[in-house]
């Protein structure tokens, strides 16, 4: 159950709008924050909030490489699978954070901390190949800068907690 507050946050923000339906996807982002992903609670209390169904909703969701039906990681790396991508050793990359982290694509590490997901491009071709780790761009990846990051991204982790 959302609480109070962030309901009647949201209640206000779609109040805003004329059609409730147009904050859809910024509604799901603020459940999916919430909730870490977009579980079907959620779905249903943005539903009544948006007056639509959670059906509606359910393909929107799926439609959007940032809204997850299922649970993630802390962090969610996605990595590139356009053309420019893979002519600049896309496979070598996809198979060293694989590798790296002992899971498949659309996998995550048993300790909650890294999901690996494909997304058909994130506009960075000309620093290909690249990736996203939740929503902040990497590129020119080498085995080496991505052993950079992720072990960066761990550390910071170890330090919060």
């Amino acid at each position: 159950m959302l609480p109070r507050e962030l309901k009647e946050s949201l209640a206000a923000e779609i109040a805003e709008v004329r059609y409730p339906r147009e904050k859809a996807v910024d509604v799901m982002y603020v459940l999916q924050s919430h909730y870490g992903y977009m579980t079907d609670e959620a779905m249903h209390e943005a539903a009544e909030l948006l007056e639509m169904t959670p059906l509606e909703l359910d393909e929107l969701a799926t439609f959007y490489d940032f809204i997850y039906r299922d649970p993630v990681g802390k962090y969610v790396i996605h990595v590139c699978d356009s053309v420019i991508c893979w002519m600049d050793n896309h496979q070598e990359i996809i198979d060293h954070i694989c590798s790296r982290l002992n899971i498949q694509m659309g996998g995550t590490t048993p300790d909650g901390l890294f999901t690996l997901l494909p997304v058909c491009c994130i506009g960075y071709c000309d620093r290909a190949p690249a990736m996203l780790i939740n929503r902040k761009v990497y590129g020119h990846l080498t085995p080496e800068k991505i052993d950079e990051i992720l072990d960066k991204l761990a550390r910071e982790r170890g330090s919060r907690e």
